[in-house]
């Protein structure tokens, strides 16, 4: 120890000596010498140092960093696992509110904790510092965080080529096995919030044909295992669905069925709260690969103009300053259509990306075609078929006696699935709850024949309202026809031979 102590006093005494000597060359030396000297100390002071740190970051730019990711997963197991945390003064723990029994224990800023890979030693650090926002833009001061692990100089190589690796396989493990997923929303323009994602639904238990069910998870199920088949072809490891139909057939329920089969998690961008197509950007790409985007009532969550509209509000707002920037700073449907298809659309891999409406004609053809959204689900109202699987969920039965009633009243009526759950979720008696549902079905019947008899009327009246105004016409022409043009003829005979004759006409004519 006594010698460590000694090596360390001399090294520390012989950079004092090479600092004061830089110095003076400072001051007397021609700056090539100067130069010279300068790569001189620089190699000897990493020779005297024995430790070497790597960091990272948490962010790379706009795109997240994923061994970031994967170390906290990594540290947070660890801690969980080893008496590691015995040394640590401060920790933070956490719990999700469905798993409140079940705590995550993991690093707070400042502290470290060692690792040993392979009889290694490996020091960690989690640090954050405040940067400062751009004066000129919206975005204040934000927290970079980023782990630095420290190693003798003798492991760079083991800690870049192994112990790094082995880390993120680890972290991969761990994920696959006990991660809950997440859902992100945007906030503060260009940032992602995460939640945890407890949704239940399933393919299992969607209220869906399963035709209609089944060809949904086979083209999912293709899609992931074609890697190298997108990456062989040219094209961007990503696929679109369009999901459409009226209000309360079970869009969301199906994104949530999609993201619990592929163990993906969702990015729920609200178009209305970003700012800009920048902003827009900075959110796309900070989302991981595995991941689902979605953009629900794309028709009227914002205004996204056609194409041709925005080159004549471009045009326009040339010759105005201010009218100018606000047309650069809006969302607009080429920035979208550029991260769907364009070239920011290879800036990750494996991702879904949805876009729900209830009025599929309100779209942008441009948004529509093969290549941005792939495949194009109706989502109609119920049928006999989802109504069993509806009832099965509810009240965990497969044959009742009012079932055909039900299902012959489903064929005539449209009624939405989330209504037939609202009645099925009323009451527990199966018996009770089948039996509103009836009444129901009944009431949509009638009231459906109601209003056909009303537009039934509505359209004779304006049938026979065309038949008079027809007939009057047809009396005003008569009359015309036959109208008496009176003329009066005067004659006045100043001589034997001549005659003046004058003539008064009493009739109109409009062109």
């Amino acid at each position: 120890m006594a010698s460590y102590d000694k090596t360390i006093a001399t090294a520390a005494s012989l950079a004092a000596s090479l600092m004061l000597v830089r110095g003076l060359a400072n001051e007397l030396l021609p700056s090539e010498v100067h130069e010279a000297l300068s790569d001189l100390l620089a190699s000897l002071r990493s020779r005297l140092t024995w430790q070497h740190t790597i960091v990272i970051e948490e962010n790379e730019g706009w795109s997240y960093n994923h061994v970031y990711g994967a170390v906290k997963a990594y540290l947070a197991a660890h801690i969980d696992n080893a008496p590691a945390n015995i040394s640590m003064q401060r920790l933070r723990v956490s719990s999700a509110e469905s798993e409140a029994e079940k705590m995550v224990v993991s690093m707070e800023a400042g502290e470290e904790m060692a690792d040993v890979y392979e009889g290694t030693e490996f020091k960690w650090c989690l640090v954050t510092r405040e940067v400062k926002g751009d004066p000129n833009g919206n975005g204040g001061a934000r927290e970079v965080r980023s782990y630095e692990v420290s190693f003798h100089k003798r492991h760079k190589e083991k800690a870049l080529k192994e112990y790094l690796p082995f880390i993120v396989a680890k972290a991969k493990a761990i994920k696959d096995g006990e991660r809950s997923l997440s859902i992100y929303m945007n906030e503060y323009s260009d940032e992602w919030n995460p939640m945890e994602l407890q949704h239940p639904s399933t393919f299992e238990t969607l209220a869906m044909d399963q035709k209609q069910k089944q060809s949904i998870i086979d083209d999912l199920d293709r899609f992931i295992k074609r890697k190298d088949y997108y990456r062989r072809i040219g094209k961007a490891w990503k696929r679109g669905y369009l999901l459409y139909g009226p209000p309360g057939t079970g869009k969301s329920s199906l994104i949530a069925a999609i993201a619990n089969h592929l163990r993906f998690d969702i990015y729920d961008l609200e178009l209305t709260g970003v700012d800009s197509n920048s902003d827009l950007r900075r959110l796309l790409v900070g989302m991981t690969n595995r991941s689902i985007l979605v953009v629900e009532d794309i028709d009227c969550t914002i205004e996204l103009k056609q194409r041709e509209d925005q080159d004549e509000d471009e045009e326009h707002a040339k010759s105005n300053s201010t009218e100018k920037k606000k047309a650069e700073d809006k969302v607009t449907l080429s920035g979208l259509l550029n991260f769907v298809d364009g070239l920011w659309s290879t800036t990750g891999e494996e991702r879904i990306i949805i876009f729900t409406t209830n009025y599929k004609e309100r779209l942008d053809p441009a948004l529509l075609r093969p290549g941005r959204m792939d495949m194009h689900i109706h989502m109609g109202y119920c049928t006999p078929e989802a109504f069993r699987i509806l009832a099965n969920n509810y009240h965990a039965i497969d044959s009742h006696a009012t079932y055909p009633e039900i299902e012959e009243l489903i064929k005539e009526v449209s009624v939405t699935p989330a209504e037939v759950a609202e009645v099925l979720m009323r009451n527990d008696d199966t018996d009770v709850a089948l039996d509103d549902l009836v009444k129901l079905l009944n009431r949509k019947k009638t009231n459906a024949a109601n209003e056909i008899k009303t537009e039934d009327k509505q359209v004779d009246e304006k049938k026979e309202g065309v038949e008079i105004k027809t007939e009057n016409q047809q009396v005003d022409v008569n009359k015309d026809a036959n109208e008496i043009k009176t003329e009066s003829v005067q004659v006045e005979k100043k001589d034997d031979k001549e005659v003046v004759v004058k003539i008064d006409s009493t009739e109109e004519w409009s062109g």
